[in-house]
């Protein structure tokens, strides 16, 4: 439990520098749903989804106004579609989605992860009529995440899953454009994608999990950038004990709840996600964190040994707080979410090319960022492709969530609202690779993979 001082701190992190819990997942297994029709699938992912997570929001809305912690969502990971319903004999998965959709309304919460496919060394049937039907599904739900798996450091790059995305994405984006393309929010592509990550759009409850399970994600860039403040023209051993400091405590506040959640749900915790994720909210940006460090703007000089700062330090502070930090712990950098890094774009010091770049270090890639319309469907698989290969090579899950906003164009803005807030439209380099990416087949592991 925490003591009277770490609740003092508490609080005061809570008041006056934006801390809060951005999630309760809980992450439910369909496997025993499997059935070949898929009318019957339907009806058994629903009642168990229900009845799973019937007092999940109302738990969490208790255990935050107890505590005082403000807990922003309650989420749902399910197992990977295309592995629980690979039994339906079905042309489409759409009714799923629906399904998936209608349970989240049921039990309130705000999203449900899990439209997922893994096909990173190639493709099963359930793979294919999953992936082939993204767009549709979608388009057509409010509150269903999707994503898949192209790579990992262990398979290499499915490049004729990769050539696919491009085209999903741009779909996804035209049959949304009256809503800012908004599907492709909800969409993410990996390499190396984790089994107990809370939070979206990226969500899955792996195979190797349980039946239920407690998930929490943590945030607290404002806290982290208020700890900062005390430090300035301090040396760098001192500021990464800072924010080592600063991590260990807003960790200690997500092993608290995500705990007692626990409890009171009777589902095993387990994980803490320590991720520095920014919200449209002043004071609650990465970006000033950066700023706090010494640079005019995120992206200058300097960046990306900021962000490597950042992302190494929060995960030396994290796991020294609870026995279970997993998920993707670090240092998200959405675009559109993080109101100081839409600043550095608006103003050129961001650019696509630094944020590539930056992925190397942080905790995911490439993520809410919105290009213009008109941009092939080639040129987003290349992007992904050179996501998926800083991923694969380093060992480290990286991951695409682009918005080709329909009808947009370099220096107009996409509103999407809430905590996904606004993008503005950035360019994209306008040389082909059109050829390149119609090579297909399968990018080979690196020489490192081979670690037994």
């Amino acid at each position: 439990m925490l003591s009277k001082y770490e609740i003092f701190e508490t609080n005061k992190m809570i008041e006056e520098s934006n801390l809060d819990v951005r999630t309760i997942t809980m992450g439910i297994s369909l496997m025993d749903c499997a059935d070949g029709s898929l009318e019957k699938f339907n009806g058994k992912i629903y009642e168990k989804i229900t009845r799973s997570a019937e007092r999940l929001v109302k738990t969490g809305d208790e255990i935050a106004r107890q505590f005082g912690v403000p807990i922003v969502n309650k989420r749902i990971s399910v197992t990977p579609v295309s592995i629980a319903a690979a039994g339906c004999e079905a042309e489409s998965f759409l009714s799923v989605a629906k399904t998936l959709d209608k349970a989240a309304k049921t039990v309130g919460v705000n999203f449900i992860g899990g439209y997922s496919a893994l096909v990173h060394k190639g493709s099963t049937r359930g793979d294919v009529t999953l992936v082939r039907g993204i767009p549709e599904a979608l388009s057509e739900t409010d509150r269903v995440c999707s994503s898949v798996n192209l790579a990992s450091s262990r398979a290499g790059i499915n490049m004729n899953a990769v050539r696919k995305m491009g085209e999903i994405i741009k779909d996804m984006a035209e049959r949304t454009k009256e809503q800012g393309s908004i599907a492709c929010a909800k969409f993410v592509v990996f390499c190396n994608a984790v089994e107990d990550n809370p939070f979206m759009a990226g969500a899955f409850h792996g195979v190797g999990e349980r039946e239920a399970v407690i998930n929490v994600g943590v945030s607290g860039p404002g806290v982290v950038k208020r700890a900062l403040e005390s430090a300035r023209g301090a040396d760098f051993e001192t500021l990464c004990e800072i924010i080592k400091r600063t991590a260990f405590k807003i960790t200690r506040v997500g092993q608290l709840v995500a705990q007692e959640a626990a409890r009171r749900l009777g589902v095993p915790f387990g994980i803490i996600d320590l991720s520095l994720a920014p919200t449209p909210a002043i004071g609650d940006s990465i970006a000033e964190i950066f700023q706090e460090m010494g640079l005019e703007h995120a992206g200058a000089p300097g960046t990306t040994a900021a962000l490597a700062i950042l992302n190494d330090n929060v995960k030396k502070g994290g796991i020294m707080a609870s026995s279970y930090v997993g998920g993707l712990s670090g240092a998200f950098i959405p675009v559109s979410e993080d109101r100081g890094m839409i600043e550095a774009a608006q103003k050129g010091a961001l650019t696509l090319e630094k944020l590539e770049a930056l992925t190397c270090v942080c905790s995911v890639g490439l993520d809410m960022v919105a290009i213009p319309g008109d941009t092939p469907a080639e040129t987003i698989s290349g992007i992904i492709a050179d996501e998926m290969a800083i991923g694969m090579v380093n060992n480290k899950t990286t991951a695409v969530r682009i918005i080709p906003a329909a009808g947009k164009n370099v220096g107009d803005t996409v509103e999407f609202g809430g905590l996904l807030g606004s993008a503005p439209v950035m360019p994209v380099n306008r040389f082909a690779c059109g050829d390149f990416i119609r090579r297909g087949g399968r990018i080979p592991p690196p020489v490192h993979s081979f670690k037994n």
